[in-house]
């Protein structure tokens, strides 16, 4: 209506353009504003937001628009994200089944009509508000991958987007811990915090793969080297540590240098003696058979099609009755394979070339290479609680976080683990802990007849 102010007709428009409502308060660049008034508010700061949606109707223009700065929330990140879960989650429900809204290649031809209306009212109030235009291009924070998918170079380009962003940023989003993957959080105690967390679950790592002075760890896909030092540490170890990410390595090896100085004797000498980091790929190692090998939050960046290779070549750098911890994020409600999905957020900003599998499809593939599966921990709580504390490190050192990244970049980080946090929470997303075991020839496994030895004070 001509008399309404800029705020509804930029709410109204939204629902078109997105084919779901808005449940959020709309708030325009002229400052009026819309919709319920105890709810999260969607600030549409700059009309060029209007342009990427209308190119872009779903989860990816909004995610331009939010990393170049042109849309904010206010009030509730995690209550506006559950509000617009409908155009989120990677295409599909909590059931796993198509989204209620459609897009335009799922119009039947009896909606031809309505849709055709539709269009009309889109383009009349993109007009109207000053949305219509060329397509923006995309944040420079955006990647778009070259090369054949998951080669060893393309897979070296996947790892250096996502983590050479900088160590210190990463320092304030994961705290000292420098740990990227879900704790594992065994109290509610007051004082017991993130970094709590992380050493628990660094010593449930060392405790399933039942490490012993003078045995070797393989690291693959080490990151800042947390889980290399606490098994060389407190298990008196040797690892090796390999990682694709030059920042990784750098800040891996200058960790164990401080901890060797700091005083990090173990038996039989340094931290630095029994630890080596490598900026090497996994499918290039030429090693003796390891005892013990940790993959942790790093099988994600594989490629189901490429999981067979994958698991083969861990299997033959495991010696008989050794084990492997496989820690892996796991897709609870798959997309079926003959839906072609637009692309993600995620797929863009964060996770370019980023699988995930049901734990089945994982399980089964690590049975085919010859391992024997022998036990299965979920910790999708503990990843909601995790990335909750991360978002929480990053709000409250925004600044120094920004300048050390781009201000567009802090906001990819927000905007991927909030919505993380919200999916492993209810449910979209699981995470897995797979121990399993290279049996000897004779079927002999070492592992013992019960469960107890799970237990920390058995």
């Amino acid at each position: 209506m001509a008399g309404d102010s800029t705020a509804v007709r930029l709410g109204r428009l939204l629902e078109r353009m997105l084919r779901t409502p808005v449940p959020l308060r709309v708030r325009a660049w002229d400052g009026s504003e819309a919709g319920p008034a105890d709810a999260p508010v969607l600030w549409v700061r700059d009309r060029r937001a209007l342009r990427r949606l209308a190119w872009q109707p779903n989860e990816l223009g909004l995610a331009r628009a939010y990393v170049a700065g042109e849309i904010e929330v206010e009030g509730d990140l995690y209550d506006a994200l559950r509000h617009l879960a409908e155009l989120l989650w990677f295409g599909t429900d909590k059931r796993g089944g198509a989204k209620r809204r459609t897009d335009t290649h799922d119009i039947d031809t009896h909606d031809t009509e309505s849709r055709t209306v539709s269009l009309l009212a889109v383009a009349r109030d993109l007009l109207r508000l000053g949305g219509l235009g060329p397509q923006p291009k995309p944040p420079v924070e955006e990647i778009t991958m070259r090369g054949r998918k998951h080669s060893l170079r393309r897979d070296g380009q996947a790892i250096s987007h996502h983590y050479d962003v900088g160590n210190e940023f990463y320092r304030i989003v994961l705290g000292g811990s420098m740990v990227y993957s879900c704790a594992y959080w065994t109290s509610d105690e007051p004082g017991y915090g993130l970094a709590d967390a992380q050493r628990d679950k660094l010593e449930l790592i060392c405790r399933k793969l039942d490490l012993r002075p003078g045995a070797r760890l393989l690291d693959v896909g080490c990151g800042w080297g947390g889980l290399a030092l606490h098994a060389a540490r407190e298990h008196g170890v040797s690892v090796l540590g390999v990682t694709l990410s030059n920042e990784q390595a750098e800040r891996a090896r200058k960790r164990l240098a401080e901890a060797d100085s700091a005083g990090g004797d173990i038996a039989g000498g340094d931290i630095a003696d029994r630890v080596e980091i490598r900026l090497q790929d996994y499918r290039e190692l030429d090693e003796a058979p390891f005892d013990a090998i940790a993959s942790i939050g790093m099988a994600e960046h594989v490629g189901v099609d490429r999981y067979r290779d994958y698991a083969a070549i861990l299997h033959r750098h495991l010696r008989p009755g050794g084990r492997l911890l496989n820690h892996q994020i796991a897709a609870l409600h798959p997309v079926p394979e003959n839906r072609k999905q637009p692309r993600t957020f995620i797929d863009a900003y964060v996770f370019p070339d980023g699988e995930l599998a049901p734990l089945g499809t994982t399980v089964s593939i690590l049975e085919e290479a010859g391992f024997e599966v022998r036990d299965v921990e979920a910790l999708r709580e503990h990843y909601a609680r995790t990335l909750r504390a991360w978002v929480a490190n990053l709000e409250a050192d925004w600044d120094t976080a920004a300048g050390l990244a781009t201000p567009a970049r802090a906001r990819v980080w927000r905007l991927y683990m909030a919505a993380s946090a919200l999916a492993f929470a209810e449910a979209r997303l699981g995470v897995n802990q797979i121990l399993a075991v290279k049996a000897h020839p004779d079927g002999r496994s070492d592992m013992p007849p019960t469960r107890r030895w799970l237990a920390p004070d058995s």
